[in-house]
C-alpha cells in the first residue's frame, strides 16, 4: 500500500468519523437514570476508529454513485431519488459494536478497553450488562427510523438481528476453543466470520438494503464486508505478536498469554509446535514473548496468517466489481487493502 493510498483512506475515515461522532452525541444522551446512560456512553467517549460506520457511509456513496462526502447522510438519495437516513444505519452498526465490546470485556474479565477502564470496572457488573442491553435495543430503534419503505425497513432489521445472533454464536465458539487443543483452521476461520466479520458484512450490506439496491448488489457488498472483516481480525492477530507493546497500547502477545486461539497458533499446532508450552508457567516477560514469536515465525505460522489475510481482502475487493467504478467504490477497495497493511 502506497503512502498516497493510506493517506486517502485515513482522510476518508477521519471525515466520516467526525460526522458519526456528532450524530452519536445526539442519539446517546445521558438522561435519567444517569448512571445507566453514562455507562452506555463510556466506551463511546473513550474514542474509537468508527471503522464500521464509515464503511456504511462509503458503501451508501458507492451504491448511489455520488461524490464521496457530497450529500447529507440523514437525507441521502436512494436509487429512486427519495431521501433515506443512511446515518441511522451507520449509528445502528456502531452501537451494536459498542454493545459487543462491553459484553466481551465482561466475559474475558478485561480491565481496559480503549485505554480506559472497561465498563464493568468503571461502574459495576450489573450496570455494564444493562448498558450493553440498552445499546443493543437502541440500535434497532434507530435503524427502524432509517427508511419509510416497510419492506426495506424489515429487511434491514432482519439483517441486523441475524448479525447479532451470529456474533453470539461466534463468541460461543471462541469461548469453547479455549479449552480445546484440536481446533482446526476451518473452524477458526468460521469463528472469526461469526464473531467479527458478520458486522462488517452488515455494515456493507445495510446501506444497499436501505437504498433499494438489487439482491446481487446486496449480496456482493455483504460478501465484501465479511471477507475484509475476517482479514481485519487475522491481521490483528499478527499485529498482537509483531508490534511492540508501547506501539500496541497493550501488552504484546496478550492473546498468547491469555491462551486464546488465533490462526497463527492453530496453524503452528498443526505443524508440530507445542503451543501450550510456548510460554513459561511463571510470570511472562517480554523476552518470553519474543522467544515464542520466534518459534511461531520459524514454523511459518505468522507468514501463513499474513497471506491468508491478504487473500481474504483481495477476494472481498473483487466483490465490489458489481458496483459502478466511482470514487466511493475505489475508497472501499483501498479500505480493504488498508485493513491488512495497517500498523498501530
Amino acid at each position: 500500500m502506497t503512502e498516497g493510498v493510506e493517506a486517502r483512506v485515513l482522510e476518508a475515515l477521519d471525515a466520516r468519523r467526525a460526522v458519526v461522532n456528532e450524530a452519536l452525541e445526539e442519539v446517546l444522551p445521558v438522561v435519567p437514570p444517569e448512571r445507566l446512560y453514562a455507562a452506555s456512553r463510556h466506551l463511546l467517549d473513550a474514542g474509537g476508529k468508527r471503522l464500521r460506520p464509515a464503511v456504511v457511509l462509503l458503501a451508501a456513496e458507492a451504491v448511489a454513485d455520488v461524490e464521496p462526502g457530497s450529500r447529507d447522510y440523514a437525507a441521502f438519495p436512494d436509487l429512486d431519488g427519495r431521501p433515506v437516513d443512511v446515518m441511522a444505519g451507520a449509528l445502528a452498526v456502531e452501537i451494536v459494536h459498542l454493545f459487543t465490546l462491553i459484553h466481551d470485556d465482561i466475559m474475558d474479565d478485561d480491565d481496559l478497553r480503549r485505554g480506559v477502564p472497561a465498563v464493568h470496572r468503571e461502574y459495576d457488573l450489573e450496570t455494564a450488562i444493562l448498558a450493553g442491553d440498552t445499546l443493543y435495543s437502541t440500535a434497532f430503534e434507530i435503524l427502524l427510523e432509517a427508511v419509510e419503505a416497510p419492506v426495506r425497513s424489515v429487511d434491514a432489521l432482519r439483517l441486523l438481528a441475524r448479525t447479532c445472533t451470529q456474533i453470539s454464536e461466534g463468541q460461543a465458539y471462541d469461548v469453547g476453543f479455549e479449552s480445546r487443543d484440536d481446533v482446526g483452521l476451518d473452524e477458526y476461520l468460521e469463528m472469526v466470520r461469526l464473531k467479527t466479520a458478520v458486522l462488517f458484512g452488515a455494515a456493507s450490506a445495510i446501506p444497499a438494503v436501505l437504498l433499494g439496491a438489487d439482491e446481487a448488489t446486496r449480496d456482493a457488498l455483504q460478501s465484501y464486508g465479511m471477507r475484509v472483516g475476517q482479514a481485519f481480525q487475522i491481521h490483528d492477530d499478527v499485529l498482537d505478536l509483531t508490534v511492540p507493546s508501547q506501539a500496541l497500547g497493550k501488552r504484546r502477545g496478550s492473546d498468547l498469554v491469555e491462551g486464546k486461539r488465533t490462526l497463527i497458533t492453530v496453524h503452528a499446532r498443526e505443524h508440530g509446535v507445542d503451543v501450550d508450552r510456548l510460554l513459561p508457567d511463571r510470570p511472562v516477560t517480554e523476552a518470553d514473548v519474543e522467544a515464542a514469536v520466534e518459534t511461531l515465525d520459524g514454523a511459518g505460522s505468522i507468514d501463513y496468517a499474513r497471506e491468508a489475510a491478504h487473500e481474504l481482502a483481495a477476494d472481498g475487493i473483487a466483490e465490489l466489481e458489481v458496483l459502478r467504478d466511482n470514487p466511493a467504490r475505489r475508497l472501499l477497495e483501498d479500505v480493504g487493502r488498508y485493513l491488512v497493511e495497517r500498523g498501530y
